[in-house]
């Protein structure tokens, strides 16, 4: 059995890689940190013009289908370079409009989240009651736990700081805005976003973790202590072996998720790329030593994201509960 991309999706991510190497985003993270969204917007605009966010919409609505593995791969590429913005947010927007059914609000939104002329940031019953970057999204969705599905007013978009400068975060009114939708098609199609929207951070974590590593590796070569790099250490080499195996092995994870979109193994690809992006942080940091605390390092866009990645969309707890319930006959 092969369980590796084919060419057409490796090339894919190639491209996303090239094109987001090219692009400034530790430029385009810190102006959004500091709430001027200008630079991220233009960055949207450059990684619609792939089709990345057509992968979450039907054919029917502008977009390439319903491609969990080729979207994930995807996003492994948005974690590396660090993209500011709801990306997972969005995506997960589009397979909830998508999997309920109603074409009105389909055909109302969905042209402009594929195109990516538009943001979108969501809120899910179960999870996080904070909705990420409301104050840049055209449109902020929130699904009650009595399965209705509304259109938040803006007045509730008040954004607050987080772990991470770049995901500005606001909590959406409990009632009010524009009921879109209600019933057990809402809380299905709830469900199937959220699964999407779990494997995507998993993904997510997964660059992030890669992109530590990678600039870790490349500073302890170049730093030196008595005489001699630190990275010919055999203590300094055994760590970034453990990172870089945690990572591996977190990695075949991501893809049977999205095969599979299980609960359990969704879950289970969450649990173990978060707490490899996060493995990753911390011996990027100890590696580091004293400059890796300073926030002119581009390294310190990495370090921030580990932790909010790693709880969002299924905190470590919740994706080890959601693990053994898929274990757990009856």
């Amino acid at each position: 059995m092969r369980f590796l991309p084919t060419d057409e999706q490796a090339d894919f991510a190639r491209t996303l890689r090239s094109l987001l190497g090219s692009a400034q985003v530790p430029a385009a993270v810190r102006a959004w940190a500091d709430g001027e969204h200008g630079p991220g917007l233009a960055l949207r605009s450059r990684l619609a013009g792939t089709g990345l966010f057509a992968l979450a919409a039907p054919e029917s609505y502008e977009g390439a289908g319903l491609l969990p593995l080729e979207l994930a791969l995807g996003f492994v590429e948005l974690g590396r370079a660090g993209v500011p913005g709801p990306v997972v947010e969005s995506s997960a927007v589009s397979v909830l409009l998508s999997e309920l059914g109603d074409e009105a609000l389909a055909k109302r939104f969905l042209p402009g989240l594929v195109a990516g002329g538009a943001w979108a940031t969501l809120t899910l019953p179960g999870g996080s009651p904070y909705a990420l970057d409301a104050d840049a999204a055209e449109c902020c969705f929130t699904v009650s736990a009595a399965a209705e599905l509304r259109l938040a007013a803006p007045a509730s978009r008040e954004a607050l700081r987080s772990t991470d400068p770049a995901r500005r975060l606001s909590r959406p009114a409990a009632d009010g805005g524009e009921l879109l939708a209600a019933g057990p098609a809402v809380a299905r199609a709830a469900g199937a976003a959220g699964r999407w929207a779990r494997l995507l951070t998993a993904a997510q974590c997964l660059g992030t973790g890669e992109a530590l590593l990678e600039r870790t590796v490349g500073y302890v070569k170049q730093r030196t202590q008595f005489g001699a790099p630190i990275g010919s250490f055999q203590a300094v080499k055994h760590r970034l072996a453990d990172t870089l195996l945690a990572l591996e092995f977190a990695r075949p994870l991501v893809w049977a998720a999205a095969l599979s979109l299980a609960p359990g193994d969704v879950a289970a690809a969450k649990l173990r790329c978060g707490e490899a992006a996060y493995r990753a942080a911390l011996t990027a940091l100890q590696l580091h030593g004293a400059v890796g605390y300073t926030e002119e390092l581009d390294l310190s866009l990495w370090l921030r994201k580990a932790r909010p990645l790693r709880d969002a969309w299924g905190t470590p707890s919740e994706c080890r509960a959601e693990v053994l319930r898929s274990v757990t006959p009856g």
